[in-house]
């Protein structure tokens, strides 16, 4: 039986790239950009909605049948083909100014991301993948490179990227990342999507997020797994599928650290609860 392959969704996914970018990048900056703070204490702005309602009305013109979820608008259509989209990840680094933010899409089918586009253009980077495709990195499809982890082996060789130190020093995993930290060569903090991306192209050998959602999930887990890492929560556990939907703690890896990591991030006994 034929392996279905997704190449005519990533050509779309460019396409809807494409389509927000102009937008994306003249309000970056600008004046008119209107900044507010939710009620759980994050920064949001109307770039996030504008992006999003031009995401779907491309989608509607070339994908009327399938599903679309984003992160502000409701839900439409139905079907097993649903298409997850995070116009704007980094918001408060795109409020600050800092360039590093995204527009993650991800096409989803029977609760599988079988692809996933990350369009950073403040970076003049995306990163795509699209399962059995490989994962590619370059400004556009005509001009890419195939990508995939690290070969590093040994911990204290790796470089690791980690967002949010605080949630992990004070959090359960406090004294396992600590010593982690300690242990590996060196650590940054790249945040946000950038992260994943540049474990996935083998810049970085291990990523942690303190909190990842399905939005962001669906599209850095397709790029991850088609580059040859390995994803799961601090514990180890799956962290998409169906079942999965608060958002989590993640653990990105080139597959061949996964293991020591979660190991070094382990809790001492009676922390965990």
């Amino acid at each position: 039986m034929p392996v279905a392959t997704f190449d005519d969704d990533l050509r779309l996914a460019h396409v809807l790239a494409d389509a927000v970018e102009r937008t994306a990048v003249e309000l970056f900056g600008s004046m008119d950009l209107k900044v507010s703070v939710t009620d759980e204490g994050a920064l949001t702005t109307q770039a996030t909605a504008r992006l999003e309602e031009l995401l779907r009305h491309q989608l509607q013109r070339t994908r009327p049948r399938d599903r679309v979820e984003g992160r502000v608008l409701e839900p439409t259509g139905q079907g097993d083909r649903c298409w997850v989209l995070d116009s704007l990840d980094g918001t408060a680094n795109y409020v600050r100014g800092v360039p590093v933010w995204a527009t993650l899409i991800s096409l989803v089918v029977e609760d599988e991301p079988v692809l996933g586009l990350v369009a950073a253009p403040s970076l003049s980077r995306r990163w795509w993948a699209g399962r059995g495709s490989g994962a590619w990195t370059g400004r556009q499809l005509s001009r890419a490179r195939q990508v995939g982890v690290s070969d590093t082996s040994v911990l204290e060789h790796a470089s690791v990227s980690v967002d949010e130190v605080a949630s992990w020093l004070f959090g359960p995993h406090g004294q396992g990342f600590a010593q982690l930290s300690d242990r590996v060569w060196r650590t940054r903090a790249y945040g946000d999507f950038w992260s994943h991306a540049l474990t996935a192209e083998g810049a970085t050998d291990v990523a942690l997020a303190a909190s990842m959602d399905r939005f962001q999930l669906s599209t850095l887990s397709a790029l991850v797994r088609e580059a040859g890492g390995r994803m799961s929560d601090p514990w180890g556990a799956e962290v998409v599928g169906p079942g999965t939907g608060e958002p989590t703690a993640v653990v990105v890896s080139n597959g061949a650290l996964h293991d020591m990591v979660l190991g070094a991030l382990a809790p001492s006994e009676g922390a965990q609860g």
